[in-house]
């Protein structure tokens, strides 16, 4: 009982309500957008073509999105858009129960990325906002566990809903998201985050945000290397089950192993993972993580069997937990105080990686084999690692320190 106090008493109470209510609202968005695809191509007449834009239209709104609620977080406060985004995403998802036209689910879909793209960058900067710079790789490091946690259990729920009504997952969805923005709301005010954010002096502008992070030469190749990264890591949501399936019996099956064994492997090893990073760089952490993820690429192009496939998912993940989390770290050490929100938003220009890795990895895939996809991603991740060890040093030229100051103090 008195560590748990310890901990509670640790970080800002509005601190722990976001990761606790990231688990909910993970759990909740996971039982029902995965299945939005088998949703709208049972549910409407729209063909397979245009559900993958309609889907594929949420993820680009999001990547122009996150720097603009970024920046208008910055401008009016982090407590209006997130509040702004989480009410008008409960109007998304009862939307997707209850609609009909195909142009009104390709706008709910939009408005989706753009919730996300402005809810999730906001709540991290807000964290940071609220804790002393040497506890901040502790949060995102929970924060991205209970991201972990929530997908993990989400889609076997979504399942078992969606055999009592299609859309069944969208209204519980929504109903859980109204309860959360409900509770948020009245902490938020209750904690007296408005006059925490009241206190900011210095003004900000979409133009003066937009100046200042274009002529960032470190967070220039930051991004780059973030959109190589994508690049790799898109590969496990895309052309990875195609390619079990093809080189394994029952491939579908061990697709779906693979992924149990991801979600396992980030929430055994979240913590010893950041025990180890937090004594280290985050630079450091990134490039071990890179490696990590190319020695899982490498291993995928190597697979015969269940045995390997498995291990290099194993070896992946740590790529992941590593990346994750200081990844975050960076961007906090990158941004200027007053403009947090608009650094956070602006990471989502990484999700150009994200449109390219499915296409290439697809080309790769037909065209070439399994073994050649896998290799050369293999070699972009590590390329990757190129470009953000020149942000380090580009930071470094413009203020005599590195970026990969220790964690903790």
């Amino acid at each position: 009982m008195g560590r748990l106090q310890s901990f509670l008493r640790e970080y800002h109470p509005i601190v722990h309500s976001l990761v606790a209510g990231t688990v909910f609202v993970r759990a909740a968005s996971s039982m029902s957008m995965p299945f939005l695809f088998i949703y709208l191509s049972k549910n409407t007449d729209m063909d397979l073509a245009t559900i993958g834009l309609t889907i594929g239209a949420g993820s680009l709104a999001g990547t122009v999105g996150g720097f603009v609620g970024g920046t208008l977080s910055d401008i009016i406060g982090r407590r209006r858009v997130m509040l702004a985004a989480l009410y008008l995403w409960v109007f998304v998802f009862f939307g997707f129960a209850y609609g009909e036209s195909p142009w009104f689910f390709f706008l709910l879909n939009v408005l989706s990325g753009l919730c996300r793209s402005f809810y999730e960058p906001v709540s991290q900067a807000l964290m940071a906002d609220l804790t002393p710079p040497d506890k901040r790789y502790r949060v995102f490091a929970m924060r991205y566990t209970a991201i972990n946690l929530g997908v993990a259990v989400g889609p076997i729920i979504g399942a078992l809903l969606a055999l009592q009504g299609d859309a069944l997952p969208f209204l519980l969805t929504g109903a859980i998201y109204l309860l959360y923005v409900i509770s948020l709301q009245f902490l938020l005010h209750f904690f007296g985050i408005r006059q925490i954010e009241g206190q900011k002096k210095e003004q900000i502008t979409f133009k003066k945000a937009w100046d200042v992070v274009i002529h960032d030469a470190a967070f220039r190749f930051y991004i780059i290397g973030g959109i190589l990264g994508a690049i790799g890591y898109s590969q496990m949501s895309s052309t990875l089950s195609k390619f079990v399936e093809m080189t394994v019996p029952d491939g579908m099956k061990l697709f779906a192993v693979l992924m149990s064994v991801n979600a396992i492997v980030v929430v055994l090893l979240q913590i010893p993972c950041a025990r180890w990073s937090e004594k280290r760089t985050p630079i450091q952490s990134i490039l071990v993580g890179n490696l990590m993820y190319a020695l899982g690429d490498l291993g995928y192009a190597m697979a015969d069997g269940w045995i390997l496939f498995i291990l290099s998912m194993a070896v992946f993940t740590l790529g992941e937990i590593l990346t994750f989390t200081s990844s975050d770290v960076m961007i906090d050490r990158l941004a200027p105080e007053e403009m947090r929100g608009a650094y956070y938003g602006a990471k989502s220009f990484s999700n150009i990686g994200h449109f390219v890795g499915p296409w290439l990895g697809g080309i790769l895939l037909a065209h070439y084999s399994g073994s050649v996809l896998f290799t050369t991603v293999a070699a972009i991740s590590m390329l990757g690692s190129v470009f953000y060890w020149a942000g380090d040093r580009a930071y470094f030229l413009r203020t005599g320190h590195h970026i990969s100051r220790r964690h903790a103090g």
